[in-house]
């Protein structure tokens, strides 16, 4: 599938485009599989260390985290995709599908950000599912949950700033249904136009600085993808289902121009010009991250230094 010319025209016009169905089964089975696998060799040693009851292994994929997670938290802590470095999640990142839909926004010579994650996002319900938990538990669980219902905020405002000039395209896919009730995307198009980034304390944009315009809720089926401007303001809101919300948020930009988190590793996808250059070896990729955050923990990696408390320009970010 290519973006067709309208398309093109309401990415450009609006900040973001839903594309509906781009993804199939083929496309995303593995990558869950590749989760589920994990989760099922994570639960069992810590089975067999007595820190979980039981497996859950007759859960769903859906289900089977938050049952463990009301016990340990370990598997959880160690999903996001630079610690998790699943064979299958690395060549994911290299879908055919998928980049052929960032080309069609950015270009033939493509590079995957450093800034990549993977979200489960856990129903708020596990908290009353867990009543006879200890306070450092139950404390755990509650960031657990708030971790991943996102407030407002602009993606500009996550890198460093040597690639605030740069066009850094989200790419956000959910692994299941996206419903309001599992905590679907929200946005507010048209604010790239703006080149404006809608700073405020801490991350985030406060409620003051939050632009004054329509709000759209995205509820997205599985294999559906949202490609959005760096610029454009989004959310995610909370989980009140029964499951587990699981997705992907992506980053990809034209090779050679600043990612913002030169510490971890890019790489190139895809290359028209060089093929040669793109980066397939899932061992390669995996011991780059290992040795960058050796180096350089999440917690400890450098921050902006010009992050203004009110709105302000971002110049050149806005051009595709």
């Amino acid at each position: 599938m290519h973006l067709s010319s309208d398309q093109k025209k309401h990415f450009a016009r609006e900040g973001y485009l839903l594309v509906e169905d781009a993804l199939n089964d083929t496309d995303l089975q593995p990558l869950i599989d590749d989760y589920a696998a994990f989760i099922d060799q994570r639960a069992r040693h810590l089975y067999q260390q007595n820190k979980l009851s039981q497996l859950y292994e007759t859960e769903p994929f859906s289900r089977r985290l938050a049952h463990i997670c009301r016990e340990d938290l370990s598997i959880y802590s160690d999903i996001d995709l630079m610690n998790f470095r699943g064979h299958d999640a690395f060549s994911f990142l290299h879908n055919d599908a998928l980049l052929n839909l960032i080309e069609d926004i950015i270009g033939p010579e493509i590079t995957c950000s450093p800034i990549q994650h993977a979200r489960a996002k856990l129903p708020a319900n596990i908290l009353q599912k867990t009543a006879s938990a200890d306070k450092e538990t139950k404390t755990r669980l509650e960031a657990a949950i708030a971790e991943n219902v996102a407030p407002w905020h602009q993606d500009a405002q996550v890198h460093l700033e040597e690639a605030d000039p740069s066009f850094i395209l989200t790419v956000w896919l959910p692994l299941c249904d996206a419903t309001p009730q599992n905590g679907c995307l929200q946005l507010i198009p048209r604010q790239h136009l703006r080149d404006t980034v809608y700073w405020s304390e801490g991350f985030g944009i406060s409620d003051e600085n939050l632009p004054a315009d329509e709000v759209l809720t995205l509820p997205m089926r599985k294999g559906s993808v949202l490609l959005m401007h760096k610029l454009t303001p989004h959310r995610s809101t909370p989980n009140t289902s029964d499951d587990i919300r699981w997705s992907l948020d992506l980053r990809y930009q034209r090779s050679g121009t600043p990612t913002g988190r030169s510490f971890y590793p890019a790489f190139v996808a895809r290359s028209r010009a060089n093929p040669a250059t793109e980066l397939r070896d899932h061992a390669e990729w995996s011991r780059q991250w290992q040795q960058a955050l050796a180096a350089i923990t999440p917690a400890n990696r450098p921050r902006r230094q010009n992050r203004p408390t009110r709105p302000a320009p971002m110049p050149g970010a806005a051009g595709a």
